[in-house]
């Protein structure tokens, strides 16, 4: 696992990762948050919306930035401080997101780390963007 301190990193240091969304991971989602929201969980609903099918939780998108900045950039042992989001468009089953962190700023002194941080689909677009402030581990070996 990759675990990088904050006199590690540098403005401009990028990581991501893509997963594919599948029911499973709505319905999982569903039943460990207790986000049952029928735009989320009941087709024959959802045809009725906006979206005119089943749309994932937007905080599972956000669950992606999460497993970015904790496994990657900075990576284990990172905890988040602050977190900004924006939702852009819908994710569909099916639909593969890359979810990607770029470091924008270091603060040494308070041991943070600043990122803009944005999810696209497989098309290429945007479904997702924000900014995070995390707390690296103070020690690779924290």
């Amino acid at each position: 696992m990759i675990r990088k301190t904050v006199e590690e990193l540098k403005a401009g240091d990028t990581a991501e990762i893509a997963k594919t969304i599948s029911e499973s991971d709505i319905y999982l989602y569903a039943a460990i948050t207790g986000d049952l929201n029928p735009a989320h969980t009941d087709e024959e609903y959802a045809k009725k919306t906006f979206f005119k099918t089943r749309i994932a939780q937007g905080m599972l998108l956000a669950g992606f930035i999460s497993a970015v900045v904790g496994n990657k950039l900075p990576g284990l042992g990172t905890l988040y401080v602050k977190r900004k989001l924006n939702f852009l468009a819908p994710v569909r089953i099916g639909d593969t997101i890359t979810a990607r962190a770029e470091v924008t700023k270091i603060i040494p002194e308070q041991n943070r780390v600043r990122s803009e941080t944005i999810c696209i689909n497989h098309k290429g677009a945007p479904v997702f963007d924000g900014k995070a402030v995390v707390s690296p581990p103070i020690s690779p070996k924290q």
